[in-house]
C-alpha cells in the first residue's frame, strides 16, 4: 500500500482552538501508512475574486492550497460554527480549491467534516454549510465519517482532546472512514 495522504483544514485561525486541537488528535490515530497534515496558511489566502483568479497569476497562498489539495488523497475539515454558519475562512477555502469550476482540486476528492462548539447543537448548522458548500465544489462528501462534538468548553477545558480517549476513539473512527473511501485502505 502507498502512503495515503490526508489534508486537514482548520476553519479557526486560534492558535488555540479547540478545533484545532481537535485536528491535532486527528493526527494522532493516523493508521500505519496515512499521514494526515494540518495545512497552514488559511488565514493568508484572499477572498476569492474572478478577478484574481487568472491563469499564471492566481495568488501565490491560493495556489499553495490548490496545490496541497491536489496532492492529497483525502480531506478532513473541521469546523467550528460562527453565528450559526461556516467561518469565513473554511468558505474561502473551498471557495479557491473548488475553482476552476467542474475540473477545480477538490473534484472528486472524498471528505470528511467534523465540527464542534460549546453549544449543545455541536455546530451542526455550520457542519450542514460545509457539505452543502462541498457538495456543490464537486467533493464527495464521505457521510459516514461525519463527527460532532458538542459542550466542548467544559469537556475539554482542562485538557487536549488527544487525552480523551473517547475522543481519540471518535477521530480515529472518522479517519478510517475517510481513507477507506479513498480506496487506499482494505478492510480487515
Amino acid at each position: 500500500m502507498t502512503q495515503t495522504r490526508i489534508l486537514t483544514l482548520v476553519g479557526s485561525l486560534r492558535v488555540a482552538s479547540i478545533n484545532r486541537r481537535l485536528a491535532e488528535a486527528a493526527v494522532r490515530t493516523a493508521p500505519e501508512g496515512v499521514e494526515i497534515a494540518i495545512y497552514e496558511g488559511l488565514g493568508d489566502i484572499p477572498f476569492y475574486n474572478e478577478d484574481l483568479d487568472v491563469p499564471g497569476s492566481v495568488p501565490a497562498a491560493a495556489q499553495a492550497l490548490r496545490d496541497a489539495v491536489a496532492v492529497s488523497d483525502g480531506l478532513l475539515l473541521v469546523t467550528p460554527e460562527y453565528n450559526g454558519s461556516i467561518p469565513a475562512v473554511l468558505k474561502n477555502a473551498i471557495d479557491w480549491a473548488s475553482r476552476p469550476y467542474g475540473a477545480g482540486a477538490l473534484k472528486d476528492r472524498p471528505v470528511a467534516v467534523v465540527s464542534g462548539s460549546i453549544s449543545p447543537n455541536a455546530a451542526k448548522w455550520a457542519h450542514g454549510d460545509v457539505v452543502k458548500a462541498l457538495g456543490v465544489a464537486g467533493a464527495r462528501v464521505v457521510e459516514n465519517a461525519h463527527l460532532h462534538f458538542a459542550g466542548f468548553g467544559e469537556r475539554f477545558a482542562e485538557s487536549h482532546p488527544r487525552d480523551d480517549a473517547e475522543a481519540l476513539t471518535q477521530l480515529g473512527a472518522t479517519v478510517h472512514e475517510l481513507v477507506q473511501a479513498t480506496g487506499e485502505l482494505v478492510s480487515a
